[in-house]
């Protein structure tokens, strides 16, 4: 049992190590592909076809000012008052959620952009888990 603890900590420290190396290493070098990237060229391959990845990185301070503006406008408009989980927004999805067919997300852009980056695209409670990390 001692055995299988011990492995389970190494585990776990490796786990955060690595993704706190990974967030390190992405705040200086561009992104070389996302998963979402990785899942879209196998399913190419699969379908007999060649796959085409295609993007162009620019560095932060080239996207207008505007540009910026725009998504936060669109996507999470508490973005400057939240510590990267709008609680408030939370909590008026859980109770929309309870009455709607269709659920309602309250992902702010930090939770999209781990979620984009490093995670893949099908929505759990797990990979949810994962975007607060």
């Amino acid at each position: 049992m001692k055995k299988l603890i011990r492995f389970i900590g190494k585990l776990m420290l490796w786990f955060v190590l690595l993704s706190v190396a990974a967030v390190a290493l992405f705040r200086f070098v561009p992104v070389p592909g996302t998963p979402l990237m990785a899942i879209r060229s196998v399913q190419s391959i699969s379908m007999g076809k060649r796959p085409v990845v295609s993007y162009r990185w620019v560095p932060y301070d080239q996207i207008s000012d505007h540009l910026k503006r725009a998504v936060i406008a669109s996507e999470d408009q508490r973005f400057y008052v939240h510590n990267g989980f709008d609680r408030i927004e939370i909590e008026k999805a859980i109770k929309e959620n309870k009455t709607r067919k269709k659920a309602r997300g309250a992902s702010t852009i930090s939770q999209q952009t781990a979620k984009n980056l490093f995670l893949w695209p099908q929505s759990s409670w797990f990979r949810k888990g994962l975007e607060t990390w």
